[in-house]
Order: structure tokens, then C-alpha cells, then sequence
């Protein structure tokens, strides 16, 4: 079998990074966590994993980005270097779901201590106690479609008796003491998004040929930007 190296990008949230992967499997990957260095460092992260590997773009069968939900700005850079990329290299373009590849990363990171029937609520950040969110089962089905969300204590009242579910990233760092006395709910802090987490879904859809028209692929923001005026 021939080898399929795909080259990842993950910039939906704070956490800007690049990684490679083959045939499902990630060999490479960066990630650098602070703010508004994406438009900076992305080609860099880029450069340093090919040369690590040793590969170059003539090597790769093509390119994935992480498409959102997420951040306006950093979803922007991520997709308009993806396309860059893939229009200077002819390379397909794959467009993973934001969401999903954080479930992918999260289920692959704890596999060893997941109940088999707790759901996985992977969540961005989305300013106050709005977040994106989705839910899934342990096989990665989608439970509960991708929305965005005000989170207060009555969210998960639904659940059925002893249904659990996890919630994790950066939408569910503030969310603590909103579920501190609630057991059928819990938080994994600190859970970072990474490229690393897209390599099962990004082979997967180049398997199938799911590939994203390069000219007319646009990140989804899920809710329209806002610009505000910054405090003095």
C-alpha cells in the first residue's frame, strides 16, 4: 500500500498548529498556544514539520484545515493558507469540522479511562457563557448537531438517569462551578485543539475522495462577526 502523507491545519481557536500525518496516523505536529500569532507563525509550523519529516509538497496527496466553528480570525488564516498551499501545489483540499476533530483528539487521548456510554460534548469558546458545541456517542456519531449555545445550569437536565457526559475545551473551562454539584456532568480542563486531532478524519475523507472545492471553500463561522470597539 502506498503511502498517503496529508498535511494538517488546526487555527479554530487560540492554539495555532500544524501536523502530518500518514495514512491516518500522525508522524509530526506543532503547537503553539498564544494569542494572535497565527498569521506569523502558521507557514513556519508548516516549515519546520517538512523538515523534520523530510518531506516536501511534491511528497503530499493533500492538504486538510480545520474549518470551524471557531474564532473569525484565526479560522480565516487557517483556510486562506490551506487554499494558498493547494492552489500553488494542486493538492485536494479537505475540510474537517472543528468539533469533530476535537472529539477524535479527545476520545483517542482518554480511551483507556471513557465509560463506553459516555457522550463526548467537545466546546469552543464563544465569549460569556455562549459556546459551540456538539455532542457524540463513543463510535463519533453526532448526538446533537453543531449550534451555538448559552450554557446555564439546566443544560444537561435531559440527560437520561445515569447518562454521563464530558464536556471539554476551551467552552468548557469556564463552565466549573456552574456544574461543580452535578454528576452526570463532567469537565476535562485544558484540553487543547491540535492538528494532530484531525488525522483520522482527514484520511478518512481522502479515502473517499470528500474534497472541498478550493475556489469556493469558506470556513464556517456559524454566527455572523461582530466587530466592537476596543476599551481604552
Amino acid at each position: 500500500m502506498s503511502n498517503h502523507h496529508i498535511l494538517q491545519l488546526e487555527t479554530a481557536t487560540q492554539v495555532c498548529s500544524a501536523a502530518l500525518s500518514t495514512n491516518g496516523e500522525t508522524i509530526a505536529f506543532r503547537d503553539v498556544n498564544e494569542p494572535n500569532i497565527h498569521a506569523s507563525r502558521l507557514t513556519l509550523l508548516i516549515e519546520e514539520i517538512l523538515r523534520e519529516t523530510g518531506l516536501s509538497f511534491p511528497d503530499l496527496s493533500a492538504v486538510a484545515v480545520s474549518k470551524g466553528p471557531g474564532s473569525y480570525t484565526g479560522l480565516r488564516i487557517g483556510v486562506s493558507t490551506a487554499k494558498g498551499l493547494c492552489y500553488a501545489t494542486d493538492l485536494p483540499l479537505i475540510g474537517i469540522d472543528t468539533l469533530a476533530g476535537m472529539a477524535a483528539g479527545f476520545k483517542e487521548l482518554h480511551k483507556s479511562s471513557l465509560d463506553a456510554d459516555t457522550w463526548l460534548c467537545p466546546m469552543i469558546d464563544a465569549r460569556r457563557m455562549e459556546v459551540y458545541r456538539a455532542i457524540y456517542d463513543q463510535a463519533l456519531r453526532p448526538l446533537a448537531p453543531v449550534s451555538a449555545t448559552i450554557i446555564d445550569a439546566q443544560s444537561f437536565d435531559t440527560l437520561k438517569s445515569g447518562q454521563r457526559i464530558v464536556l471539554f475545551g476551551s467552552g468548557a473551562d469556564k463552565l466549573n462551578t456552574l456544574f461543580s454539584g452535578n454528576e452526570r456532568v463532567e469537565i476535562i480542563a485544558d484540553f487543547k485543539n491540535s492538528a494532530q486531532h484531525l488525522s483520522h478524519n482527514a484520511y478518512r475523507k481522502f479515502l473517499a475522495g470528500e474534497f472541498v472545492d478550493v475556489a469556493y471553500f469558506e470556513p464556517y463561522y456559524l454566527k455572523d462577526f461582530v466587530t466592537t470597539t476596543p476599551k481604552r
